[in-house]
């Protein structure tokens, strides 16, 4: 029988295999190795958690069974540690094409490790198909997109993009951080490749650090494993448990996050100081179309712009209920200032062309009552 994903967010695979015991919350197994009967013999399958643990393969079997399209999924410590892999697959002299508005952790790995190991990156507004075409060289390997982007909410047209890709003989990597499999699924729209930062949405509780690889290729996930194995950046199995409970509940925290991220974009948008808003959920957004047709949903981040730095440091100091801080996706709302923390590393040619100024906040809209969101942002705005 197939399920649904929001059953399949609260039973994962358990419909299929439970543990020894039958319990309902499935264990964490926390134990570095496992025994052997004989050489060569092991009952339980596993034998070393850095390669593979069963509370983390039940988890990895979650996301592969939500992540439409995908046959396998690996569970890293990081975000990050999952991006690293991602690109390790490429050799010196490949060509990737990035987006242009990229997280900052990844411009950062670009620069210093994928740059350093003879990979070419090039940086496209993958919104702009022509642009992207333009781009593409006989050495180009794959087209990397983050949509919506971080942190200026660009979106770009997922099944354009894979067949650009493909008509290249280049994959297409996606990040789905924003969305999460509950509102956008890249791989059933022609994507090869989905990365997660689990950090946020997937787990949802501002509590541990996770990141997940899902392909839709049986040979490339053998791949990923053997490279996971031999770097060592997979998941621990209590953050592995951490993240399963947080997934239980992720759809009906989905609904929520959106519901209120419309309230408090359509609020912003009417305030005298703001003098920009970001989101892909308004019908003003340049990405408002693609994105309807590709997603269930525009999530719940929003960027804005002030109308100059000292109100934007006016809210910083001033938000009460509100969080400044890095990250996003959690329970709590979190207001985050990237041009010196979430893209302090990029370039600052890089930020200017995109926008990412002294003016511009960035909001992860949570699980409270969203007038009480509006409200602690309209204190914090006044003199």
């Amino acid at each position: 029988m197939e399920y649904s994903l929001e059953t399949k967010c609260i039973h994962g695979e358990a419909h299929r295999h439970r543990d020894a015991l039958c319990a309902i919350s499935y264990p964490i197994y926390q134990t570095a190795s496992f025994s052997h009967l004989t050489p060569g013999h092991n009952l339980s399958g596993f034998d070393y958690t850095r390669e593979s643990n069963p509370t983390r393969s039940y988890l990895e079997e979650t996301i592969t069974s939500i992540e439409a399209g995908a046959v396998d999924s690996l569970a890293f410590a990081t975000g990050m540690a999952a991006i690293n892999v991602c690109f390790e697959h490429f050799r010196a002299g490949d060509h990737i094409i990035c987006t242009d508005d990229l997280y900052g952790g990844v411009v950062r790995l670009i620069a210093r490790i994928c740059r350093k190991n003879g990979l070419v990156i090039d940086y496209v507004d993958t919104a702009d198909l022509q642009a992207l075409r333009q781009a593409v060289r006989e050495n180009t390997k794959a087209i990397y997109l983050e949509t919506p982007s971080n942190p200026m909410m660009h979106i770009s047209d997922i099944r354009a993009c894979a067949e650009i890709a493909h008509g290249n003989g280049a994959l297409l990597i996606v990040d789905n951080t924003f969305l999460t499999p509950y509102l956008q699924n890249p791989l059933a729209l022609g994507a090869d490749i989905v990365v997660h930062s689990g950090t946020k949405y997937l787990n949802g509780h501002n509590d541990t650090a996770c990141g997940f690889l899902c392909t839709r290729d049986a040979g490339l996930a053998e791949e990923y494993r053997l490279l996971a194995k031999t770097t060592g950046g997979t998941l621990s199995p209590f953050d592995a448990w951490l993240v399963m409970r947080g997934i239980k509940t992720l759809p009906l925290r989905m609904e929520r996050h959106v519901q209120n991220a419309r309230i408090v974009a359509d609020w912003l948008l009417e305030q005298p100081f703001v003098s920009k808003v970001y989101y892909a959920g308004l019908p003003a957004h340049p990405g408002y179309e693609v994105n309807a047709a590709q997603a269930r949903g525009a999530g719940a981040m929003i960027s804005f712009a002030v109308e100059d730095s000292e109100t934007a440091l006016r809210i910083l100091r001033q938000v009460k209920l509100i969080t400044f801080a890095e990250s996003l996706g959690g329970a709590e709302t979190l207001l985050t200032y990237p041009v010196i923390q979430t893209h302090a590393d990029v370039p600052k040619e890089q930020r200017e062309r995109l926008g990412i100024s002294d003016r511009l906040l960035r909001l992860s809209v949570g699980l409270e009552d969203p007038g009480d969101i509006i409200r602690d942002l309209e204190q914090a705005a006044v003199f």
